[in-house]
């Protein structure tokens, strides 16, 4: 699952800008799915047929990643920039990043700027360029970006940029690799504009019509030195989540995954996110209302350049996913 995780999380796929991901997931799970299809916003849809008493399964994970967008050139050819999604100003002055075509670009701050002065208006992008004329030889305004940094496996712990939400597109697609008729009817969508609006989610959701909506994304967690308190581990497995800015999770839902998790012997523990939400945000809101809930990823540094989950908690979430493809969802919803 390294491998997949790896290829996932080096891919380039800011929001709106995520085709090269998707490829690479058409690709891993084609022999897997029953059908594939792509909508109009771009979010990949994978359906694996259950039998003809069972429920319609949505499960989604986004495909889009944090970045830039070019906003400005100037005569010496540094580029001006705004962000794309929910960018941290504590994580940008040093890092570089990437643009569609391979070019490399270092952020970094106006000269007289004190680091407590710090906002994007006062960030510039250095891609070597001596002249605006250069450097529209490599970018144009309009161009997005993303973070630039190497995946590095730690043991049993990986690091890498867009951790958010390739992780949760990896636990998909192991568990897409590991079902075989399934109850339930399931859908696998690895959606668009997450980062932006949970924007491939809402439509994708109008679209299937799911019983059930269950979103697949990291959390943060609260076992760094004094960090914001949270009950969310690394390495104590699966969250389930129970509120976030977006989603109460459905009481229903999230007591099926508990309940899951006790009976099959899968770690997990309970989330509570004060600020944040994923894709359920929209599901659960389609149409006349879907049950919906979320299996959280626990992640270190998340929206930074370098984000950090456990293999455990990973496969834990691959084992909720594959138990709930499998449950009798009568009385539930």
């Amino acid at each position: 699952m390294r491998a997949i995780i790896e290829q996932l999380t080096q891919a380039f796929g800011p929001s709106g800008y995520e085709t090269e991901v998707t490829a690479l997931i058409r690709e891993m799970i084609k022999d897997q799915a029953d059908e594939i299809r792509t909508d109009v916003l771009g979010n990949l849809i994978a359906v694996k047929n259950g039998s003809p008493d069972g429920k319609k399964i949505m499960f989604a994970a986004h495909t889009d990643e944090i970045g830039i967008v070019i906003t400005y050139i100037d005569d010496k050819g540094f580029l001006r920039f705004s962000n794309v999604g929910g960018v941290g100003i504590a994580t940008l002055v040093g890092s570089r990043v990437r643009f569609a075509n391979g070019t490399i670009g270092v952020i970094y701050q106006e000269g007289k700027t004190q680091w407590k002065e710090l906002t994007l208006d006062k960030l510039y992008i250095d891609i070597g360029a001596t002249s605006r004329e250069e450097a529209l030889q490599k970018v144009r305004v309009g161009e997005f970006g993303i973070f630039h940094r190497d995946f590095a496996d730690l043991g049993g712990r990986l690091v890498s940029k867009a951790m958010d939400d390739r992780i949760g597109c990896a636990v998909l697609v192991e568990a897409l690799k590991r079902i075989s008729n399934p109850k339930n009817t399931l859908y696998f969508v690895f959606t668009t504009q997450e980062e932006v609006g949970l924007r491939g989610a809402r439509t994708a959701a109008f679209g299937i019509e799911p019983d059930l909506g269950v979103a697949l994304d990291v959390t943060l967690t609260g076992d760094t030195p004094e960090a914001f308190p949270m009950a969310v581990e690394l390495g104590k497995g699966a969250a389930i989540k129970v509120k976030d800015s977006s989603l109460i999770a459905h009481p229903r839902v999230k007591d099926l995954m508990v309940e899951l998790c006790e009976t099959k012997g899968i770690p997990y523990q309970m989330e509570v996110l004060a600020r944040g939400g994923t894709d359920a945000g929209a599901i659960h809101v389609s149409k006349e209302g879907v049950p919906s809930g979320t299996i959280s990823i626990p992640s270190r540094y998340v929206h930074s350049p370098s984000e950090m989950v456990d293999l455990g908690d990973v496969q834990a979430c691959v084992d909720l996913v594959l138990a709930i493809a499998q449950a009798d969802l009568e009385g539930v919803i």
